[in-house]
């Protein structure tokens, strides 16, 4: 069994959700409060460790009359533990779980940074040799309870879960505006597909304009 996983992102018109200097202020107002609904709806969000480096983020539900109960559980995908130790993603806000490959579990627990995080309840999960295996990951995130996932990536992390057949839904805002660079994020980074047939495929299930952003809602083909 595994849960329900929603991919949540906001892109602009060329697919890009960040820039080549990490700036990712994409969407509206509006959008960002259907997020936070989202986020309020879901028991986890998960994000890679490259989004924890490159963002901060807390992962809370940000809205005026958002209480604790509100936050879903924190959940990164952080192969090589490389969280930094006063990531706020690990603060009391709500329960995180960190996610990191076997190969390093020795290292990781002999560290400072692990007793730490330890001491603020942060709990550990270790799968896969040098990277983490998100299945078995998903297994063990719907064994402690989480039926619905959402996941807000980045790129990488898209990448790997849609590969691994992982997602079963995505929600994505269209902001009109061009950034372009070949050292841009795109919605998906990865390896990538080889051949087109390969390709996932997706049905649109829902859309409309909020603002001027466009909302997408696609069910993922498996």
């Amino acid at each position: 069994m595994m849960p329900y996983v929603i991919l949540s992102a906001a892109m602009t018109l060329d697919g890009k959700i960040a820039t080549k200097t990490g700036s990712s202020n994409i969407s509206g107002k509006k959008d960002l409060l259907r997020v936070h609904e989202l986020r309020k709806e879901c028991d986890a969000i998960m994000v890679g460790i490259g989004t924890v480096i490159a963002d901060d983020p807390r992962l809370t539900v940000h809205k005026v009359d958002a209480k604790p109960d509100d936050n879903p559980v924190r959940v990164v995908v952080d192969s090589k533990f490389r969280t930094p130790a006063d990531a706020r993603i690990t603060n009391s806000d709500a329960e995180t779980i960190i996610a990191c490959a076997r190969e390093y579990k020795d290292e990781l627990i002999a560290s400072d940074k692990y007793e730490t995080f330890k001491k603020r309840g942060v709990k550990f999960f270790y799968s896969g040799s040098k990277r983490v295996d998100l299945k078995s990951l998903m297994s063990y995130l719907h064994e402690e309870g989480i039926d619905k996932l959402m996941l807000e990536g980045g790129s990488t992390l898209n990448f790997s879960m849609i590969k691994a057949g992982l997602i079963d839904e995505i929600r994505i805002c269209v902001a009109p505006m061009i950034v372009g660079g070949c050292d841009s994020k795109t919605f998906f980074d990865g390896e990538g597909f080889d051949l087109m047939g390969e390709a996932v495929k997706l049905e649109l299930t829902d859309s409309y304009q909020l603002d001027k952003d466009l909302i997408l809602t696609y069910k993922v083909l498996k």
